[in-house]
């Protein structure tokens, strides 16, 4: 499926535009705002091909796409007024979500958009730090001097970029609240405040005291005063005569909102992180261990209903105030290796070639650090893997704990974001975080191993279909339509039947040139080229039978029907003949897919693959 069509799909499953408020995304997650998340199908949101999963929780409808995630959501905003909210509006929204759920939902609004910004600061940052190590680069240099202000930057001015996106939450004015923002970080203010500290004669502003506080790099307070501006604004904008509010609005609402903020709000702000900070120099003096152990071990829960933004946050505050975070980074960290670890010990573990693949793909990109694929795609879906990660997680975040181990910038937490760990005193902090990674990764993959997951056989699968053939309920059982050697879909070189886009079921290699009804019912389809037969069965079953690859370029050249569209048929009568030999002679794969087109329908569809076997031959299981 196209990005465009997936986006389509996707909207109009989640209720179409008029249901969808705002829309953002993260690494890996389109956030829908619905207005009413009843009307969502999530079920069939689940089922569509490019979708990973779907959490409704955190006060926002996430549909977990994958890597890929952001090209969907550019083709998503196409299709209608779907941008992540025009705050400059003001419309008042009827919300009846709980507190708990407002809260984790502006936190994640504000934050997810704020992300790439740290992360790619972060990671220039981590350079600067490397080349220094290793004397590559002298803090002498103008090279040095550059890269580093550069890596600054997006620290430093955090209050103007949290400024835009608070305002998109709070819905007021955008470019007002940056310019807010860029007031506290003003060089005039900041040199008043150095000044005032030195001369020790304070600062106000109509006989009222400002806070002497350097708001760089911040992030409470200007959350803080877009917060009392959501409630200014819209007062203004109704006590303001029109003739005069396209002034009015902003040149009242930056003073009444600026003087507050400085007097009152910025200050609070500045002292909640103070007292954030203090309550974590308290636990790490105290009990080190602790919050990177739960951190380690519970990120997964807390992801899948958006809590970690609350920890994201934390940490942001701890770089800000003290250049150092043992809270929130080093704890993610392990649990997102844990979580690679755990599925990659189910891929070696488990027979089932599909989810192997699943596994194998998911645990790797988990690995480097993102971890929503695997976490629903593999470790949430099974549990035990989950619960190995768990283990991992915790067992390694301890490690850190004890070892004080913290990070020096914010990069999303996977084996890239190594380097952040590097610090002004050397190679020490990395030297724990590398070692809590390989804890992580080792104690996850062996647990995962060792506790596997109830894999249905082949085995078991055949003892199914051969008491269902021998008298229990037969309208579930699809035959084999050919002679020849059943095996995975996955081996069909056609992405559209090897990746079950159509649907499940199993593919055949003939050895001979004759296709058999695998069920009773009627033939509803019989293509003019005659190498493809689909008939819907008396059990509902729709199947299709797709006579080699890209055959249809031979326009029924060596194919010959023996039934009509529309034919009543019996399991076991012959429908069609095709020349064997002479296909493979044209160049043509002759392959067949046996696909159960509408296996979106049933619970599993289990087919036998690996074996040799005869027309008549109990071959899938509608579950």
């Amino acid at each position: 499926m196209s990005y465009k069509d997936l986006a389509a799909s996707i909207l109009e499953k989640v209720g179409g535009e008029e249901n969808v408020s705002a829309v953002t995304h993260c690494m890996t997650r389109l956030r829908f705002n619905l207005k009413d998340d009843q009307k969502a199908n999530t079920e069939e949101i689940k089922k569509t091909k490019g979708v990973v999963g779907v959490v409704n929780s955190g006060g926002q409808y996430q549909v977990i796409i994958g890597n890929d995630v952001s090209e969907v959501y550019k083709q998503l905003v196409k299709l209608g007024d779907l941008g992540s909210g025009d705050s400059s509006s003001n419309k008042q929204k009827e919300d009846n979500r709980g507190v708990v759920s407002k809260v984790l939902d502006t936190i994640a609004g504000m934050f997810t958009p704020v992300i790439p910004v740290l992360a790619g600061a972060g990671m220039l940052k981590a350079i600067v730090a490397i080349l220094s190590a290793f004397d590559l680069l002298s803090p002498e240099t103008q090279l040095y001097q550059i890269l580093a202000f550069m890596g600054d930057a997006g620290f430093y001015f955090l209050p103007v970029i949290l400024a835009s996106t608070a305002a998109k939450k709070f819905e007021v004015n955008q470019y007002i609240a940056m310019v807010i923002g860029g007031i506290l970080l003003h060089p005039t203010f900041i040199s008043m405040v150095g000044t005032a500290k030195e001369t020790g004669q304070g600062l106000e502003i109509l006989g009222l005291p400002i806070g002497l506080v350097n708001y760089a790099s911040t992030v409470i307070p200007i959350i803080l005063a877009i917060w009392f501006m959501s409630y200014v604004e819209p007062f203004l904008n109704r006590i303001i005569p029109k003739s005069i509010r396209i002034f009015g609005v902003p040149l009242f609402t930056l003073m009444i909102v600026t003087f507050v903020t400085l007097v009152a709000l910025g200050p609070l702000g500045n002292y909640l992180g103070i007292g954030l900070g203090y309550i974590f120099s308290f636990l790490n003096t105290h009990v080190s261990w602790l919050v990177p152990t739960l951190v380690g071990a519970f990120t997964p829960l807390l992801v899948m209903i958006g809590m970690h933004y609350g920890l994201i946050t934390i940490g942001i505050n701890e770089l800000a105030t003290k250049g150092f975070d043992p809270v929130a980074g080093p704890g993610m960290l392990v649990s997102n290796i844990a979580q690679g670890g755990a599925a990659l010990g189910l891929a070696l573990r488990v027979k089932n070639k599909e989810l192997k693949t699943l596994a194998s793909s998911t645990g790797f990109t988990a690995v480097l650090g993102i971890t929503e694929p695997v976490l629903y795609g593999v470790n949430l879906r099974y549990k035990r893997p989950l619960i190995a990660a768990i283990i991992g997680g915790g067992a390694a975040g301890l490690f850190l704990g004890i070892m004080g181990v913290g990070r020096f910038a914010q990069i999303p937490p996977g084996l890239l974001s190594l380097p952040i760990y590097i610090g002004p005193d050397g190679f020490s902090v990395l030297i724990y975080a590398v070692i809590g990674c390989i804890l992580s990764f080792v104690i996850s993959f062996a647990v995962s191993y060792f506790l596997g997951i109830k894999e249905e056989t082949e085995e078991t699968k055949e003892a199914k279909l051969e008491k269902e053939e021998a008298g229990s309920v037969t309208d579930h059982v699809i035959y084999a339509p050919i002679k020849g050697k059943s095996v995975e879909l996955s081996e069909v070189g056609d992405g559209v039947f090897s990746e079950g886009i159509l649907g499940s079921g199993a593919a055949i290699i003939p050895a001979e040139g004759k296709v058999f009804s695998p069920v009773n019912g009627t033939v509803t389809a019989l293509l003019d080229s005659h190498h493809a037969v689909g008939i819907t069965g008396e059990n509902g079953a729709e199947i299709l039978i797709h006579v080699g690859i890209d055959t249809v370029k031979l326009e029924g050249l060596h194919y010959t029907p023996k039934v009509s569209k529309g034919q009543t048929v019996k399991t076991g009568d012959l429908l069609l003949e095709f020349d064997l030999d002479a296909i493979l002679k044209e160049g043509y794969e002759i392959i067949t897919p046996f696909i159960v087109t509408n296996s979106a329908e049933y619970s599993d569809v289990i087919s036998i693959t690996g074996k040799d076997v005869q027309p008549g031959e109990a071959l899938i299981k509608l579950v």
